[in-house]
């Protein structure tokens, strides 16, 4: 079955995907998680008052934000030589839905049992942690292509900006009522893990019932040989594509940029701005760029009518550059909530804008999931 373009059933049900699973990216990888991981793993040394944060992991020695580092680094690079050659036999055999539920519940299930993380035992308790990067990053190649397939390309800028809005309003809902259970019901943060993960899960079906499956282009055949061979003649099509791989090597390096601000801010924040021990600046930061990164996405999306996508990503790139420098300047809480808020509005544009004008460069293909490889592949720098 082809999938209707333009349908506003489908279109929805396709942006539902981003309410589904940026629940992850937020709570488990941003907000909640790496606290609890560093209280799993870290104690104080009842004599000398030190930190101890050294951990043991197959017979070796690591701090435990090395360890976490290292195994992020592993999860990247599964996905990076996995998703590609699978995104050929999505292609060769029209069954991209199935690999957005195969990496999907890989991540969800691994969210959940993240709810019996145990330091004592840590080299199992680490795979969860690794299997729910994998299952996140390696569903967004398949769920990114459907976005060529399923609207013309004047809605793309409008529909890639509500998935973002979509993703970046729910997982700052499910964090606010997270933080409302451990603080007022002081519920276990176990449960956290739990509800991110039925949470991603669950809302993924809409998606699923929403996004008829394609049509394979062949029905015989090796799937895994000819989903390498699709692969590989995307590859040499893309060199061809003078201007999509010049936007290919842009993202990657402004993506850069972009990735290093998101990572280092929280911890540059609790360290130089905020007072010891006081986390609730630190989480008023982080709803502030959430909700207004929705806001971000939609208005330059708007805006990209008059000055194109080109004209957009290079006005907010430009204006990355000065939240750089202005993150240089600032001392106080209040000027730290401001550039959050900058931070915000250009990250939902910039996030936004990438993924549809990539989407609006592709040739006519029905290799969709290949091409997106690339992007999300490059995406993980």
């Amino acid at each position: 079955m082809t999938i209707e373009k333009n349908n506003p059933r489908v279109m929805t049900g396709w942006a539902m995907y981003d309410w589904a699973n940026s629940v992850y990216n937020l709570v488990i990888t941003a907000a909640v998680f790496p606290i609890f991981y560093a209280a799993q793993t870290s104690s104080i040394d009842k004599i000398t008052g030190k930190l101890i944060d050294t951990v043991t992991f197959l017979g070796h020695q690591f701090t435990n934000t090395e360890l976490y580092n290292y195994v992020f680094s592993v999860a990247y690079l599964i996905v990076v030589f996995t998703a590609p050659l699978l995104s050929g036999v999505a292609d060769f055999t029209g069954n991209k839905k199935f690999f957005l539920k195969l990496f999907c519940y890989l991540g969800s299930f691994s969210c959940i049992c993240l709810y019996f993380f145990d330091s004592n035992y840590l080299e199992w308790s680490m795979l969860p942690v690794m299997l729910a990067c994998v299952g996140f990053w390696g569903s967004l190649v398949f769920y990114n292509a459907y976005l060529p397939e399923i609207a013309d390309p004047h809605l793309h800028n409008k529909l890639s900006a509500r998935g973002f809005s979509l993703g970046y309003i729910g997982s700052t809902l499910v964090l606010v009522l997270c933080l409302i259970g451990l603080k007022i019901f002081k519920i276990d943060a176990r449960y956290i893990f739990v509800i991110v993960g039925l949470w991603w899960m669950g809302f993924a079906q809409i998606t699923y019932l929403r996004l008829p499956k394609s049509r394979p282009q062949k029905s015989d055949g090796n799937p895994l040989l000819n989903g390498f061979k699709e692969l590989i003649k995307v590859y040499h099509e893309l060199k061809t594509q003078t201007v999509l791989r010049k936007f290919l090597s842009s993202y990657f390096v402004y993506n850069c940029a972009v990735q290093t601000v998101l990572i280092v801010a929280v911890p540059f924040a609790n360290k130089e701005i905020f007072p010891p021990g006081d986390k609730t600046g630190l989480i008023v930061s982080v709803i502030i760029i959430q909700l207004v990164a929705a806001v971000g996405a939609f208005t330059m999306s708007k805006f990209s009518i008059r000055i194109g996508n080109f004209g957009v990503l290079k006005l907010t790139v430009f204006m990355w550059m000065f939240c750089c420098l202005a993150g240089y300047l600032i001392r106080t809480p209040n000027q730290f909530y401001f550039l959050a808020a900058m931070v915000g509005f250009l990250m939902g544009a910039i996030q936004s804008m990438s993924r549809s004008t990539f989407s609006k460069l592709l040739p006519e293909t029905k290799d969709h999931a290949s091409y997106f490889s690339f992007y999300d592949v490059t995406e993980l720098d």
